[in-house]
């Protein structure tokens, strides 16, 4: 208890809370600029287990912003969930992070959420309004309460939510806001100071809800730092008996199926197989690539440029695939199918 010793000073927390921290399982999908301080914030507070989930690997584009990771790690095009797990388990050996390189989406979600060890508390760490909307299915219908958090160019947000008692995601946002609606990271940019504000906002949240604070969930918190401005919004009274999710029960995201992601920032699209219980063999992939192209290979992916081409692959055991290079969908599918296949 002594490493916490200035925490547990806090009357909000106490010797009683930091134990309830001690024994949270908390699910965090997303590991990028606002995943990256939730979980370090986390881990140093002493929360007792950490499932980390995210598909992607560390490049050079992200060390601006995602705290975690070293030129050495996007040298390597390392595992973002491995490059944090190490990171992390250097932080507080007391702390249990369970790894995932995997795409969450509506075939995996499921058995991080509900599975063996039911999760205390889901934090949003993504990049993407789909995924978002995704895991307040998932939240509501399995009764595990989330916090939400967004970031782009120099704004933010974040927000408790508890099903049963607070607004979920759909009560205030009903729909999520069509392409080119909103900017994103690709457009705006993201400053590095605003991505740490929401995700330490996301962290308080996170804190209420674990320790039964009874203002967990109630407001909404949303800001821009240049200039700078914050504004708290009440969420009481926000509850819809017609909301699609909680009032309904109609679970649209993770009935959802998604076979190809644009990423935020890059000229990247993640590919995934139709068929959830596809995989690569990644020896078997290196052998029959290199006849045409340049091959990586490391424990958790295989990295495939073919020749003459702008274009580049990640692949990983699980199926998916990045495809370096382009935005347009079509190109990126047209280019899986031609090297993996499925």
């Amino acid at each position: 208890m002594n490493r916490y010793h200035r925490q547990i000073l806090l009357a909000q927390i106490s010797e009683e809370g930091q134990r309830k921290l001690a024994s949270s399982l908390v699910l965090l999908v997303g590991c990028g600029a606002l995943g990256t301080v939730i979980v370090e914030q986390l881990v140093r507070a002493g929360v007792g287990t950490i499932r980390l989930c995210d598909r992607d690997v560390v490049e050079e584009t992200n060390l601006q912003r995602q705290t975690l990771f070293t030129e050495r790690d996007a040298l390597k095009g390392v595992p973002k969930a491995i490059a944090a797990a190490s990171r992390l388990g250097a932080i507080n050996s007391q702390v249990r992070i369970e790894p995932h390189v995997a795409d969450v989406y509506s075939g995996s979600i499921e058995p991080l959420v509900g599975g063996d060890g039911r999760v205390n508390l889901i934090i949003d760490g993504t990049d993407n309004v789909e995924t978002r909307y995704l895991l307040n299915d998932a939240a509501v219908k399995f009764d595990v309460p989330w916090v939400y958090g967004a970031c782009v160019g120099t704004t933010g947000r974040a927000m408790g939510i508890v099903p049963g008692k607070t607004p979920c995601l759909r009560c205030l946002f009903p729909e999520p806001p069509g392409p080119g609606e909103l900017q994103t990271c690709d457009t705006a940019g993201v400053l590095a100071a605003a991505a740490g504000i929401a995700a330490s906002l996301e962290v308080v949240e996170a804190m209420k809800i674990l320790l039964g604070d009874a203002e967990a969930g109630k407001t909404l918190v949303t800001f821009n730092l240049w200039p700078t401005h914050f504004r708290a919004i009440s969420t009481h009274g926000s509850r819809r008996d017609d909301c699609p999710t909680c009032g309904l029960r109609r679970f649209e995201f993770l009935d959802a199926r998604s076979s190809a992601t644009s990423l935020c920032g890059r000229k990247t699209v993640q590919i995934r197989p139709a068929d959830d219980e596809a995989t690569i063999d990644l020896a078997a992939a290196a052998k029959r690539l290199s006849a045409v192209g340049s091959i990586e290979q490391s424990p958790h992916l295989l990295r495939f440029k073919p020749n003459a081409s702008d274009i580049s692959l990640t692949l990983f055991a699980d199926g998916r695939a990045l495809v370096h290079g382009t935005s347009d969908l079509a190109v990126a599918r047209s280019t899986y199918a031609k090297f993996v296949g499925h």
